[in-house]
């Protein structure tokens, strides 16, 4: 690393910590020539896949076309900006794992549904109407009631743990076996 001073070669790193939640290194180097000190940050450089659109082009990943398509499905949508960027990074890794160098617009639009759903039911009904191409009310009344059924089933397996819960404190708490 050069100085940004003198352009000296012999540089001392004082100190390194871990910032942006683990992201970054911060160091704080000295210098050996002039004994000036300056902080330079180190990050990866991760490589994200190429997107093959459905027309068969391919284009690279574009993370502001991502936030503008989150952005406007979230909407008005009382969702906080930490989940959204928690979301968008989740999904950034996802894509990262797949070790493909290039994934399809559908996967790419597939894993963003996914990301909205667990977000705001709302917001993935707007993204997804645009997505899927929905032609009539009916599309949206299918979707919505696929769903309520989502939504009742997680809440049924919920209920029943809860109740097995429940069950076994009144069993420790009478003694009695059921």
């Amino acid at each position: 690393m050069y100085c940004p001073f003198c352009s000296a070669t012999d540089t001392k790193v004082i100190d390194s910590r871990l910032v942006s939640d683990g992201h970054q290194i911060r160091r704080r180097r000295e210098c050996l020539a002039c004994h000036e000190r300056y902080t330079t940050f180190e990050s990866a450089e991760l490589l994200m896949p190429r997107i093959i659109k459905r027309d068969g082009t391919r284009e690279p990943f574009n993370e502001d076309k991502m936030r503008s398509g989150f952005s406007r499905a979230l909407e008005k949508r009382p969702v906080s900006i930490e989940r959204v960027e928690l979301s968008i990074n989740k999904l950034k890794s996802q894509l990262r794992a797949t070790g493909e160098r290039e994934v399809t617009s559908e996967m790419l639009g597939n894993l963003t549904m996914a990301q909205l759903k667990e977000l705001d039911k709302v917001a993935y009904l707007r993204f997804a109407s645009v997505y899927l191409s929905f032609e009539d009310i009916s599309e949206f009344a299918d979707e919505i009631a696929r769903l309520g059924k989502e939504s009742l089933s997680r809440g049924k397996n919920t209920d029943k743990n809860t109740d097995k819960k429940t069950d076994q404190k009144v069993i420790k708490n009478t003694g009695q076996k059921k």
